[in-house]
């Protein structure tokens, strides 16, 4: 069986409220990334989370999958911008949705069409099986004009 592993590290010092951490990649797409308790639950102010980096897994693998279902259909995006949103309760401390919005130009599709093809990325993509039964994902998808 083909695998792919990706890798992920941080180093946390100090306690949970007053702490920080660095985050890094190994693949070296970004550098360091710092985090906070304070990032995920009231001010970024350049910081980063783990449900922020939940929501970029999400979006990116939710693109990657529509792109691929509207190309299989015979319908070649012109464009996808996708956005999503993961929230954390911060009194229950648990990550609760993850809210995918997406804007698309896909020339000869119709709206129901599009929407169909959303959910189906939704349903599909691998990251919302990692999600699924976890968290409710929820998708808005709109035709726009190139």
């Amino acid at each position: 069986m083909a695998t792919a592993d990706r890798t992920a590290s941080t180093v946390w010092e100090g306690d949970l409220a007053h702490g920080n951490g660095t985050l890094s990649l190994t693949s070296g797409a970004t550098g360091d990334l710092p985090v906070t308790w304070a990032s995920r639950t009231a001010r970024s102010e350049g910081r980063t989370s783990p449900e922020e980096l939940i929501a970029a897994a999400h979006a990116s693998c939710f693109s990657m999958a529509l792109s691929h279902g509207l190309s299989e259909a015979g319908h070649q995006p012109q464009r996808l911008e996708v956005t999503a949103t993961v929230t954390l309760d911060v009194d229950a401390i648990k990550v609760t949705s993850s809210q995918i919005t997406v804007r698309g130009v896909v020339p000869g599709l119709d709206s129901d069409g599009f929407a169909q093809a959303a959910q189906g990325a939704a349903d599909g993509c691998p990251v919302s099986g990692a999600l699924k039964g976890n968290l409710d994902i929820t998708v808005d998808a709109q035709l726009t004009e190139a």
